[in-house]
């Protein structure tokens, strides 16, 4: 659990320290940081999704995950949940619902979050959960900068989610295997690349409710010979 608490650890901090420092700076120089986050983003999902092997597959899974999670409303849901939060916490942000989603969005969709969970709880190796530490708490500052509160508190996501997998490590070994890996690194990095274009102001992809692609990855890799 040591990377996880570090990771978590990170996002707040990150996250106040944004808080502090985003009152301080002048507005144009928060949206070229949110420009650079959010090519270093786009960047790092296409690079994902394009050194994968199970492309086609990422993009059949792609379209099974938006109609599953159109159908669930996986995303107003986490908007449910940031605003009953919101309302529970009196934080008057205009953006916390927006920060919160999302900053979960963005810590806890890649491969990162499984392999070094999975990493941490079987052979006790937090470095790639360190790595990913590191990433989050920048990403953080610069969220937290633009998008108020609500990015600290996404924390509490990636506290539950990462534990709960580092926890259940030795039932879910088989997500370590290459296969799995890579339809996780290809879906993950198109759900990452629209998380990028959402924070570029490009268009507005309800990327929650792509989050079952990452579900559907992981049993076609399962099924579907290499």
């Amino acid at each position: 659990m040591i990377g996880t608490l570090v990771n978590t650890g990170a996002v707040v901090i990150g996250g106040a320290i944004g808080l502090t420092a985003g009152s301080r700076l002048p507005e144009n120089i928060k949206t070229i940081v949110m420009q650079a986050l959010g090519l270093a983003v786009v960047a790092i999902g296409l690079r994902m999704a394009l050194e994968a092997q199970h492309t086609l597959l990422a993009i059949g899974c792609l379209l099974l995950g938006g109609i599953t999670g159109e159908l669930l409303r996986i995303e107003q849901r986490l908007e449910g949940l940031a605003e009953a939060l919101r309302h529970r916490l009196r934080a008057n942000s205009g953006r916390f619902v927006e920060g919160f989603v999302t900053a979960t969005l963005l810590y806890l969709t890649g491969a990162m979050t499984i392999v070094g969970s999975i990493r941490d709880g079987t052979v006790g190796d937090p470095s790639v959960l360190l790595l990913k530490s590191l990433l989050d708490g920048v990403a953080s500052i610069a969220l937290a900068s633009s998008m108020g509160v609500g990015v600290l508190y996404s924390a509490l996501p990636v506290l539950v989610v990462q534990g709960s997998i580092t926890l259940l490590a030795g039932q879910l070994a088989f997500l370590s295997e290459p296969a799995v890996l890579d339809a996780i690194n290809a879906a993950g990095g198109l759900l990452i690349l629209g998380i990028g274009i959402n924070l570029l102001e490009i268009g507005r992809i309800r990327v929650g409710n792509l989050l079952p692609a990452l579900f559907y990855a992981i049993i076609g890799a399962l099924l579907v010979p290499g």
